[in-house]
């Protein structure tokens, strides 16, 4: 049938382009899969260094600077 089919689509002065769909198809099933995976471990190691900068480093930080500031306010008060 497919013999069938590549002789029809060649005859003419404009032959079409007939492409194994079956195997193409398969690759590109393929492809796409794995195009899918690298963006999901893309996106999960974005989101783990979001993570890590934002809940290991920055909020630590800013309680430190809460708690000096804090710390040193109540110092001056206390002995000003």
């Amino acid at each position: 049938m497919t013999d069938l089919s590549k002789m029809i689509a060649s005859k003419g002065d404009n032959p079409l382009i007939v492409s194994e769909e079956n195997s193409q198809s398969q690759e590109d099933v393929e492809l796409e899969r794995k195009l899918r995976e690298l963006k999901f471990k893309q996106e999960l190691r974005k989101d783990w260094i979001l993570f890590i900068v934002r809940d290991v480093v920055i909020f630590p930080a800013a309680i430190l600077f809460i708690f000096a500031v804090s710390g040193y306010s109540l110092f001056l008060h206390i002995h000003g």
